[in-house]
């Protein structure tokens, strides 16, 4: 799992930095979504940036993992006011299948890591 993606701390803030051009695989996206759901459910990581700059592809049931981690995180906003679901590194056609599929309305998406990066605590 370790070659899937890697986590670093900006203040509140977590991001999942993924180290992998596919993520089409149903074993790693369903560790994926285990380890994002764990971190916003058991670990209160409620400011999340998801960094998918070496990202090529990915599986239709990551696109439905972002959904359910967008509505935890949304959910939360109550425990945090500052909770936040970021994506950013998005090439062109993941960028595309976001406004293909209207998510580009409902997600928040950046250019960069550090176009994500809030500079509050």
């Amino acid at each position: 799992m370790d070659d899937v993606y890697k986590l670093r701390e900006y203040g509140k803030q977590t991001a999942v930095v993924f180290q992998t051009s596919s993520l089409m695989n149903q074993n790693d996206v369903e560790r994926v979504k285990g380890d994002l759901l764990r971190m916003v459910d058991g670990e209160k990581r409620t400011r999340l940036i998801l960094d998918f700059e070496p990202v090529q592809f990915i599986s239709s049931q990551l696109i439905g993992v972002l959904l359910s981690l967008h509505k935890r995180v949304t959910a939360s906003k109550s425990a945090d006011p500052g909770a936040q679901l970021v994506l950013c590194g998005l090439c062109p056609q993941l960028l595309e299948l976001l406004k293909i599929t209207r998510l580009d309305r409902l997600l928040t998406i950046k250019p960069t890591r550090r176009d994500a990066i809030v500079e509050r605590t």
